[in-house]
């Protein structure tokens, strides 16, 4: 049995690291976290349950079909373009691209299906490129392909990210938006 002073200190360690970690934890975990309960987990299962139709009507849609020049082809893969689920539904998906990066502590940044992730040398990008990482996960867990002409290990000024390269000049880094994507603005 923890003495008085054992649950003073075991206490006041809560209260300090509480509120460091209780963003980190997924927001359907309930058990032992303020503000949360059995009561709100049994009506999210609740939810969960009820929400059944729903996700056919999600599965509907992404088998629905491509219609090209009035004729309808089948939808093997992939999710419809341009509607308004599309972007939900990538962000669902690759969120676990994202959950793979961090654990493996790889320092990125993704907007939308662009991701960038920055190592210390072109060996480690290769090694974190091929072999065990990141695209055989993206292509063997997620079932995504990875568009090998634009994926590529590279220096920051070689590489351009959502319009912008990086360079470093007088040990400070500044961006670079190239003629081709000023062009294409105008």
């Amino acid at each position: 049995m923890p003495t008085v002073t054992d649950r003073t200190f075991q206490q006041a360690v809560v209260q300090v690291l509480t509120p460091i970690f209780e963003n980190q934890f997924s927001p359907y975990s309930y058990g032992f976290r303020p503000n949360r309960c059995a009561h709100q987990a049994i009506e999210q299962a609740r939810k969960f349950i009820e929400e059944g139709p729903t996700l056919k009507l999600i599965r509907r849609n992404l088998q629905a079909g491509i219609m090209e020049n009035g004729v309808v082809t089948v939808n093997r893969e992939g999710t419809p373009q341009g509607g308004p689920l599309s972007p939900l539904l990538s962000k669902i998906m690759l969120n676990e691209l994202v959950k793979e990066l961090e654990s493996r502590g790889h320092r990125f940044v993704r907007y939308a299906d662009d991701c960038n992730i920055y190592v210390k040398s072109q060996k480690a990008g290769e090694r974190v490129k091929a072999g065990a990482g990141v695209t055989q996960f993206i292509e063997k867990k997620l079932k995504l392909k990875v568009n090998e002409e634009k994926s590529a290990v590279g220096k920051p000024i070689a590489r351009i990210f959502l319009g912008v390269s990086f360079y470093r000049k007088k040990g400070r880094t500044n961006k670079s938006i190239r003629a081709k994507e000023v062009e294409e603005t105008i």
